[in-house]
């Protein structure tokens, strides 16, 4: 998923033809609504005080192997989420929507 804003780049036939290609599911937030976009900005502003800015990377897969280690290992099966009452992202899916692919 890639969580934009509405601007011309983002919307573009080109960009959304790309997105699809490559299996990617756009997410953009309503005009003029800032509370749409609260969770990414959240999760981003996590992600660079506790990830990035403590850590020099060699090189790019360092990089990547380190956000994702965070994103996957802690962010999403540890980490408690206020707006998921209090419980990680992962107990909150098996807990409150466990039939959710039955809907």
């Amino acid at each position: 998923m890639f969580h934009t804003d509405r601007g011309s780049t983002h919307t573009a036939n080109a960009f959304t033809k790309l997105c699809h290609q490559l299996g990617v599911r756009q997410s953009m937030g309503r005009g003029g609504s800032c509370f749409d976009n609260a969770v990414v900005e959240a999760f981003f502003s996590s992600l660079e005080w506790e990830v990035l800015s403590r850590n020099e990377f060699a090189n790019t897969r360092q990089a990547q192997a380190v956000v994702l280690d965070w994103c996957y290992g802690f962010y999403n099966h540890e980490r408690r989420h206020s707006s998921a009452g209090m419980m990680s992202p992962v107990s909150y899916e098996n807990t409150a929507a466990p039939d959710r692919e039955a809907a």
